[in-house]
């Protein structure tokens, strides 16, 4: 459990930078492929900027929880990292009825975006590794 501001700090910053490399990676592929032409929502410029300002968040909310609670922070984050994850999907799913250049597929990667920042921010905030597909919902760890 990580509880020093300059450590949480730098965590914070690696997370902002990993998350913007991986989902820099899969807006590349989704253009390649032309999943939603014209749907500027699968962009470099909103995906890059999203994807840094909920790494940066995420680590301003454990920063918080650290100062304020100690011990079970990581697991405390950790539920509320997913609640957030799931709040996050309502805004793409209104993206297929507001956005007329939004398809399934594109909002499905958006998706798959917003996974991608609260698994990397879990994963470096909290020190532990994040199961993504497993039987277990929220992080793994030795017992």
């Amino acid at each position: 459990m990580i509880h020093n501001t300059k450590t949480i700090a730098l965590r914070g910053v690696a997370a902002a930078a990993v998350s913007a490399l991986v989902n820099a990676g899969i807006v590349a592929g989704a253009q390649s492929v032309d999943l939603a032409p014209g749907f500027r929502a699968l962009t470099y410029p909103p995906v890059l900027f999203l994807s840094v300002a909920g790494a940066l968040g995420a680590a301003v909310v454990y920063a918080l929880l650290a100062r304020r609670d100690g011990r079970g922070t990581g697991q405390t984050f950790t539920r509320i990292a997913v609640a957030v994850l799931v709040l996050s999907f309502v805004p793409d799913i209104g993206l297929l009825v507001a956005d007329d250049a939004a398809t399934t597929s594109g909002v499905v990667v958006l998706m798959a975006m917003h996974v991608v920042v609260a698994a990397v921010s879990v994963s470096l905030l909290t020190g532990r590794p994040v199961a993504l597909g497993g039987s277990e919902a929220t992080t793994s760890r030795p017992r």
